[in-house]
């Protein structure tokens, strides 16, 4: 197995292009489909497929959709925002949780002599 720590900071806009054209051709080729198979099912032109692999730049749009053909969508997983509760935050989230139980018979239940 080759070198898999790829500086992505150290490489060009065009070589992270290329690099990406490169997985998806190897993912298709794993996949065991044609240019023309993936273009098909992503619903978008053969060519776009033959630019991606290429090293030529594509539109975000075509990008998703070969990935969502491909069924590596998971790898967008990297993108999610993760909600960070600060320890002030979760301190008072703590003081605020329930100490003890109560009767479910409350107050407002009972009939007044008014």
């Amino acid at each position: 197995m080759g070198n898999t720590n790829t500086n992505w900071v150290a490489m060009s806009d065009i070589a992270i292009v290329s690099k990406i054209g490169e997985f998806i051709k190897n993912e298709r080729l794993n996949n065991n489909k044609t240019q023309a198979q993936l273009a098909d099912e992503a619903g978008i032109n053969r060519w776009t497929i033959s630019q991606i692999e290429n090293g030529e730049a594509i539109t975000m749009i075509s990008l998703i959709q070969i990935m969502r053909a491909l069924n590596i969508l998971h790898l967008l997983e990297i993108f999610s925002v993760k909600q960070e509760i600060s320890p002030i935050e979760l301190a008072k989230m703590e003081q605020n949780k329930r100490q003890r139980a109560r009767n479910s018979d409350n107050d407002n239940n009972k009939q007044s002599d008014w």
